[in-house]
């Protein structure tokens, strides 16, 4: 019976979770709706609610402020955005700060985020899973006098949160995972521990061997 328990908890749980995760975020978005004149909401037009519809809205907004500023004029407005948070004392550290922050992460050509390494810590010997988020830390190197890279540490089972350490680059050990697969290994705890593609490494020391 604990067999047969564990094997429907398996389908169940997270069929479950992922319900409720879904239900949530659509829940959320559709407060985008109370955005409307409420003679333009799809609930009054229709007479009856459609789940879903403030998702659709919301992807439409977020596209179409994407078409605006991506043009000169959609440029200057933002800049003009910016200038006016800018004089606000509170705001304007916030507010800069989330954009970096953005910028470096989404950005298609950035280095954040990308690579899951492994490093020392929090002694020698013991080894955890990092980030890395930079490797262009100007100041820091120059003052180290070593090539150093900035890695984040996430916490199990809450990756947001975590510690952020400057390492030399010569101490790190890059894996072949995902991020997203490294992910799931400190959600779960280290239950979940993906497939190692062993051919990338053998075709590696082959190459190795060829060159040599």
């Amino acid at each position: 019976m604990r067999k047969y328990l564990i094997a429907g908890l398996l389908v169940w749980m997270p069929l479950g979770i992922t319900f409720l995760v879904v239900r949530a975020i659509v829940g959320f978005l559709d407060r985008t709706l109370l955005l409307l004149p409420e003679v333009y909401r799809p609930d009054n037009l229709l007479g009856f609610h459609i789940p879903g519809i403030g998702v659709v809205l919301s992807v439409i907004l977020v596209l179409a402020t994407g078409m605006i500023v991506a043009n000169l004029l959609g440029r200057r407005i933002v800049a003009a955005w910016e200038s006016l948070l800018a004089r606000i004392p509170v705001v304007r550290n916030l507010y800069a700060g989330i954009k970096q922050i953005l910028e470096a992460v989404l950005a298609t050509n950035g280095k954040s985020f990308r690579k899951v390494l492994l490093i020392e810590y929090p002694r020698k010997g013991v080894w955890s899973f990092a980030l890395k988020t930079s490797d262009d830390l100007g100041e820091v190197q120059a003052k180290t006098g070593a090539q150093v890279i900035s890695v984040f540490i996430p916490t199990t089972p809450n990756p947001t949160s975590g510690f952020v350490l400057l390492v030399p680059e010569e101490e790190v050990i890059e894996l072949d995972m995902s991020v997203e697969e490294g992910l799931k290994m400190i959600i779960s705890m280290g239950v979940v521990v993906p497939d190692w593609k062993k051919e990338l490494l053998l075709t590696a020391e082959i190459d190795d061997k060829k060159n040599s």
